[in-house]
């Protein structure tokens, strides 16, 4: 059985599913890197515009598998390698470095490295059934796959603090309500919600949706100043691009613009 599903439609949107579902779509290192080498194939094709991640069955991801990480030492303690943990969170730098734009697809359970996952994506639709935890803490663990980073950033320090520590299970709705998630929709209307969403993802202008990205991503190390200055040498890029000419055209002709990455 394969445990990374990969579906490319012909708008340039690429669907992987993680399929394990008999594990709730636990990541363990296989899962971790297949979907490396995923992101990278994406990252290196001109024909994948957008990225949506997703889980199989009823569950979007459990966390890591640490059922399958611990390592017996001579005394037969259990204990984990250093060198494993890097291997498990490549997926979290992966989706990191992603110029393209991603999006999580949550159904159903989103807890500790698989909701960090998610919230590595750009956007987050989750369904009315989607339950979220940094469960970290009632397994005597500590945040991982990105989440110390994420949080804060996302929620401020002490809701980070509190959602962490407390390790309390969240609804969809207080996920929405928290910034967490950008859109809920009933269950039978996720799959549709999810496509508009990345169709209109795949259809934008390549170039300019990178350097957002990387704007965005790297605003909270710059100053005012330095973040001006970075605008104006990504917004001279763009002007240098054709889908930025397609665009002015598009707008006088009064149609849409047909953006190509060039």
């Amino acid at each position: 059985m394969e445990i990374l599903l990969r579906e490319r439609s012909d708008a340039g949107v690429l669907t992987l599913t993680m399929n394990r579902p008999e594990r709730k779509n636990a990541l363990d290192r296989a899962l971790a890197d297949e979907l490396v080498r995923a992101l990278e194939e994406a990252e290196a094709s001109a024909s994948v515009r957008a990225v949506v991640l997703a889980g199989a069955g009823d569950a979007f991801c459990s966390g890591g598998d640490l059922g399958s990480q611990p390592e017996q030492s001579e005394q037969g303690e259990q204990r984990h390698s250093l060198s494993i943990l890097r291997r498990i969170a490549r997926p979290a730098e992966a989706l990191y470095r992603f110029s393209k734009p991603t999006l999580a697809r949550v159904d159903g359970v989103a807890a500790g490295a698989g909701w960090n996952l998610a919230l590595g994506c750009d956007l987050v639709v989750a369904s009315d059934r989607a339950r979220f935890a940094q469960i970290f803490a009632r397994r005597g663990l500590t945040l991982d796959m990105g989440g110390s980073w994420l949080l804060p950033r996302l929620v401020g320090l002490h809701r980070a603090k509190q959602i962490a520590l407390l390790a309390e299970w969240l609804s969809a709705e207080q996920a929405f309500a928290l910034g967490l998630v950008n859109r809920v929709v009933p269950a039978a209307e996720l799959d549709a919600a999810v496509d508009e969403w990345a169709q209109r993802l795949a259809a934008g202008p390549p170039v300019a949706l990178a350097l957002t990205k990387r704007l965005l991503g790297e605003s909270f190390g710059r100053s005012f100043g330095e973040a001006i200055e970075a605008e104006n040498a990504a917004q001279a890029v763009n002007l240098g691009t054709q889908d930025t000419r397609e665009a002015f055209r598009a707008f006088f002709e009064k149609r849409e613009p047909r953006f190509e990455g060039r």
